[in-house]
């Protein structure tokens, strides 16, 4: 009995790395559609949101038959209830991706950014790109000392958040007021991608070690 949870853990835990990598291909080709207004990019996004959605109701099932059947305790509970609040972290980078692909859409053919931000725009999506990376190897690896890393790279998402706001609000910006929305809201996009994946890096914290870390 105890073989047969473990491995279901297991399997668990697979779906959930798999979530995760479907996420930061998502990210990636949804920067790629930024740079170059490719509305094929942009479907390719949404195809794989629909499978880290598709992956989210049977992990989230999953969990619930664990909890009831096996009445897990100590690290066992910690990494049931860890998967819980990272399929809704997973889920909604696959989302957040899907909203840069959209914005991507509504506005083609021109181009979603002026060049100047999407210069910008093209280093938080690669920065999120290796967030989503390092999330993974976290999700597989279990080292804490690596998830507390997450938030490092995730400085640097930061960083280039408030670049693009100074540029949308700067007197010089010539792009309009519909393309300082649309820069805005696609930096936020990426802000809160990279959240999410520090987010996992946390849950990994709190399972490993119990402890929970604080913002």
């Amino acid at each position: 009995m105890r073989k047969r949870f473990h491995e279901q853990l297991d399997t668990l835990t697979d779906e959930l790395t798999l979530m995760c990598h479907l996420a930061g291909e998502a990210n990636e080709a949804a920067t790629a559609a930024v740079i170059e207004a490719d509305l094929p990019l942009t479907e390719r996004v949404f195809a794989l949101n629909e499978r880290i959605e598709a992956l989210r109701g049977p992990c989230e099932e999953q969990v619930m038959t664990l909890l009831a059947l096996q009445a897990p305790v100590g690290r066992d509970l910690r990494q049931i209830l860890t998967g819980v609040h990272l399929v809704a972290d997973l889920s909604r980078m696959g989302g957040l991706a899907q909203h840069v692909a959209e914005s991507v859409r509504r506005r083609h053919p021109d181009h979603v950014a002026s060049e100047d931000a999407e210069a910008l725009l093209t280093k938080m999506g690669r920065v999120a790109g290796q967030l989503a990376g390092a999330a993974e190897q976290v999700l597989r690896t279990r080292n804490p000392e690596e998830a507390a890393e997450l938030v490092i790279i995730d400085d640097d998402i930061d960083c280039l958040n408030r670049q693009l706001l100074a540029l949308v609000k700067d007197a010089a910006w010539t792009g309009g007021i519909t393309s300082a929305i649309d820069v805005a809201l696609l930096s936020r996009f990426y802000e809160r991608f990279g959240d999410h994946a520090v987010e996992v890096g946390r849950r990994v914290i709190f399972l490993v070690t119990g402890e929970r870390v604080l913002q």
